[in-house]
């Protein structure tokens, strides 16, 4: 029976090629397959972020390409004009490595690896391969690995010639005649069956955190944003952490948390967390459901933009639809989001004054620079006013000798007033619900009146 046509392609492109291990690996073409329109970006802007993906692990980018394809190649996704041009390219510039910013499938992967004569990857492996030289904790290591787990059993499908052998066995794992395919998947799926409950463990640890500091209490306030955005400089910036900051794609990957003291006095947690990005694998949207429950317990969101990008409404966009996609639609909903439009210091003196004229912001936008701090008091005031909404005003009478209520209060709430009377100290305090029957049900003494 006469071979396919595209199957004979591939191989007659990939005869008399050098091998690709005679190129470069950290050369790499970057390959963004246009199919009509693609929204509110433009192809050219979805190439920009395919290069910065792959500058985030330094590779060497030699040529990027756009490529309009009208119709979907099963075999090869592309034409086959484009297949043998493209080829022709990574022969001249000794390209060892082509990144495509489209999801392939191992069929279509191991034919253009065939007539290039080199690696080739989709969008979601790249971002795994970030992930994989990002990740610190335990946690992150285990979701990273957990998703390429997933991404890797979606290759077992004819992908390698080897996988079509059959082995024999004692019948114990498999059978005898099991294939090395159906072995490699069960391997895999063992793998991520214990994946699966460490990270319930490190989820349950996680929860065991979360309600210890639901005790103290102290609200806790979550960064999201757009890859790239200038979550983790703004982090540093309010905190005076030291969180990994640089100007490239999902810089930070594992989530911290440290302590911030508003302008109040009122104390809370800010959490740094991962970026989002246009099509993010669905690998990705499950392992790092986990990560991404911080956002879920916030009391309040700041949503960190990019003010100087092109494609600051379509990256926002593409927040929204993450969050919806991640189950915490609530935030949006229950509108508990403040905008941060950060990095006004790349734009010129017109374009940031129109973006800080009080007529051109909403309530809950605030326009800063992170980099210089410029507008993170306005920033810092805004989520002491977004926090203090939540509070109930109260008027307080305590004795003199109730020093220990009185600096619990300090403590837990906003102490708007205090006059040393003669009947004893009288306050007036902002507090949460909750924390106003925590204090009610210790000292039962006190006067307390709705202010």
């Amino acid at each position: 029976m006469p071979p396919k046509k595209a199957k004979k392609h591939t191989e007659v492109a990939a005869a008399g090629r050098e091998p690709t291990s005679a190129r470069s690996a950290r050369r790499v073409l970057v390959v963004h397959p246009a199919r009509g329109p693609e929204g509110a970006r433009s192809a050219e802007a979805r190439l920009d972020e395919a290069q910065g993906l792959s500058h985030a692990i330094d590779l060497e980018i030699a040529a990027a390409r756009v490529v309009t394809v009208r119709e979907p190649r099963p075999a090869t996704l592309l034409g086959q004009g484009k297949v043998t041009e493209l080829a022709t390219l990574c022969d001249e510039q000794g390209i060892g490595l082509v990144v495509v910013d489209a999801p392939l499938t191992p069929v279509q992967q191991r034919n253009l690896e065939m007539a290039w004569s080199a690696k080739v990857i989709d969008r979601t492996g790249l971002i795994l391969e970030i992930f994989s030289a990002r990740a610190r904790t335990r946690e992150g290591s285990l979701q990273v690995e957990m998703a390429a787990l997933s991404y890797q059993r979606s290759r077992l499908v004819r992908s390698w010639t080897h996988l079509e052998r059959q082995r024999g066995g004692f019948g114990f794992l498999g059978g005898p005649g099991e294939s090395q395919i159906e072995a490699d998947r069960r391997l895999i799926d063992e793998r991520l069956v214990r994946l699966k409950r460490e990270l319930i463990e490190v989820a349950r640890t996680r929860a065991l955190h979360r309600r210890a500091r639901q005790r103290v209490p102290y609200p806790v306030i979550a960064l999201v944003g757009y890859t790239n955005a200038g979550k983790s400089t703004l982090f540093n910036r309010l905190t005076g952490g030291a969180v990994f900051a640089d100007d490239q794609l999902f810089a930070t990957l594992d989530p911290t948390l440290r302590s911030l003291v508003l302008p109040s006095g009122r104390r809370c947690i800010l959490s740094d967390t991962v970026g989002f990005i246009s099509d993010l694998p669905t690998q990705l949207v499950a392992a790092f459901r986990a990560t991404l429950e911080e956002v879920v317990e916030a009391d309040l969101v700041i949503h960190v933009r990019d003010a100087s990008h092109a494609d600051s409404d379509a990256q926002a966009a593409d927040v929204h639809a993450v969050l919806r996609e991640l189950g915490l639609g609530s935030v949006l909903d229950r509108d508990l989001m403040i905008e941060a439009m950060n990095k006004i210091d790349r734009l010129d003196d017109e374009a940031r004054a129109r973006l800080r004229a009080p007529t051109a912001r909403q309530p809950n936008t605030v326009a800063i620079s992170a980099v210089t701090g410029e507008g993170c008091d306005d920033l810092l005031a805004t989520i002491d006013r977004r926090l203090r909404n939540g509070r109930t005003v109260v008027d307080l009478v305590l004795p003199f000798d109730a020093g220990q209520a009185i600096h619990w209060l300090y403590r837990h709430g906003e102490v708007m007033a205090r006059e040393d009377a003669e009947d004893g100290v009288r306050l007036t305090v902002g507090l949460d619900p909750e924390d106003l029957a925590r204090f009610e049900e210790r000292w039962p003494g006190g006067a307390v009146s709705q202010a």
